[in-house]
């Protein structure tokens, strides 16, 4: 508990110390009009106060990974903490602020149209469909594990497959109706709860303070199948809205074109991503206990891989309620519940308004909405058909949604360093990110089964090559992007 301990305090001191530092290298300027007072249409630009728009963005990008990825990722050890505290300070938070900031610099552009301006035309058609694709199998695959636990706190005749509906109606009216209208008013009650969540197990872990793994005991391994799952790059790719998420780019347009001031994108990027950090690693620590035989022990499971099943919803349950108790139990279930509802709602909003960025298609009028939302849901049903159907469709989703997550999140992290390169500002700071995330997509592509099932040492090589040939691509290219500064585009 001590690394658990200076790993939490590492955390929150790096809000205030390499934040502080990243914004300063982005430069702020409080005077200049942001695209909610510029352009405000009443629909997705509307100026909202900032404590508001941090609880949107912290929900739109706390869906499972910080629960559900952390719990599985708590399978490799105490590896778990240092990807969670260094990843989201030096990659996640920075990767956040930047695309978000850039975005408010564009009149809120989406992800895909800042990819495009900094990494031309090709990559920007590209990524336009690549990020619709993510959008349709984030609002998949966060149905299902908020769909079972609901299950489990409601009769029997109310099953998972209810829940599912239940939850995709929603995510219709979500996507449909103005940003301040339903995202707005009910957001902050479902960031309460799932900060209730949060908090709860923390006072638990603190108090209780149970005897799991220091880093003074070694970064060995644990997962139950630690041949076949080595820590780079699985754990790399299972934490990921814990750490880095490509997912988060997609949201911060959102907020973009609801902010008032750009003084207030540190608290609403950079701060989202440091809380949500904040909530991988308590659960990380929590679930590290309950795999442990102590852990076991108290909560009555005995061989967690036999009795959970793997399920990281039924972990949260044992945890919520072994350690809440049962009123405490249901409000923390319901902030996780909370969590992936809201990021699968504004996935779906997002890739309305990329497709509508691309098609310069207005969204004032309901019906245009309709037009691109109608064929969006039928595909992410048609996913969520096939993945119940198959006993192991789900897993299979995503683990391509994990992939195409952290894929984007390179994408965005050399679109970002190309910015600060061409504006003259310490581009390393997401370049050191940019290089180590392609090392991680490109070995788990080529060693996962849901890519090409190389041999772990081909995997490897073939990583790190990716890699090198990156930086060499870049240091090349560096007096050109110099040299263009202004010419793509001017702020």
């Amino acid at each position: 508990m001590i690394t658990f301990c200076i790993a939490l305090l590492v955390l929150i001191g790096g809000y205030f110390t390499y934040g502080k530092f990243v914004e300063k290298i982005f430069g702020v300027d409080p005077n200049r009009q942001t695209p909610a007072v510029a352009n405000p249409d009443g629909v997705d630009f509307v100026p909202l106060p900032r404590w508001k728009i941090f609880m949107i963005q912290f929900l739109n990008i706390a869906g499972l990974g910080p629960i559900f990825g952390a719990i599985m990722g708590a399978r490799f050890g105490t590896s778990s903490f240092l990807w969670i505290v260094f990843g989201t300070i030096f990659a996640g938070a920075v990767h956040d602020y930047l695309s978000g900031m850039i975005s408010v610099r564009h009149n809120g552009e989406s992800l895909p149209e800042t990819i495009g301006r900094y990494l031309g035309l090709t990559t920007k058609q590209i990524m336009r469909g690549f990020t619709v694709i993510l959008m349709i199998l984030v609002g998949a695959v966060f149905v299902a594990g908020p769909a079972e636990l609901l299950a489990m706190l409601t009769p029997k005749h109310l099953d998972t497959t209810f829940w599912i509906y239940v939850i995709f109606i929603y995510y219709i009216v979500a996507t449909l109706f103005p940003i301040d209208k339903i995202i707005g008013r009910i957001y902050p009650f479902f960031a309460a709860t799932l900060l209730f969540m949060a908090v709860g197990i923390l006072c638990v872990l603190l108090i209780k303070f149970p005897g799991i793994p220091e880093i003074t005991d070694g970064l060995q391994n644990m997962h139950p199948n630690a041949a076949t799952s080595p820590i780079f790059p699985m754990l790399f790719i299972s934490i990921a809205c814990g750490a880095i998420s490509g997912f988060h780019a997609t949201q911060s347009p959102l907020m973009a074109r609801c902010m008032t001031n750009e003084k207030q994108g540190r608290s609403i990027f950079y701060g989202s991503m440091v809380t949500e950090g904040i909530v991988a690693l308590i659960w990380a620590a929590a679930a590290t206990y309950f795999f442990s035989p102590e852990g076991q022990q108290e909560f009555g499971v005995i061989g967690h891989e036999a009795e959970v099943n793997g399920s990281a919803a039924i972990i949260v349950q044992k945890i919520s309620e072994g350690w809440l108790g049962v009123v405490g139990g249901v409000l923390a279930i319901l902030g996780v519940v909370a969590a992936p509802i809201t990021s699968g709602d504004t996935a779906f909003r997002s890739a309305r308004l990329i497709i509508a960025d691309f098609m310069h298609y207005e969204q004032k009028s309901i019906a245009k909405r309709l037009t691109i939302c109608v064929p969006l849901f039928v595909v992410a049903i048609a996913i969520l058909v096939y993945s119940l159907a198959d006993k192991d469709g789900f897993e299979m989703i995503w683990r391509y949604f994990a992939w195409c997550n952290q894929t984007l999140a390179v994408f965005t992290l050399w679109a970002v360093t190309v910015y600060l390169t061409q504006k003259r500002k310490q581009y390393w700071v997401t370049l050191v990110p940019a290089l180590f995330m392609t090392s991680v997509v490109v070995t788990y592509i080529c060693y996962d089964p849901v890519g090409m099932s190389l041999p772990y040492p081909v995997a490897w090589g073939i990583g790190v090559a990716a890699t090198v040939f990156s930086g060499v691509w870049f240091f090349v290219k560096l007096p050109k992007l110099r040299a263009a500064t202004g010419l793509l585009s001017k702020e």
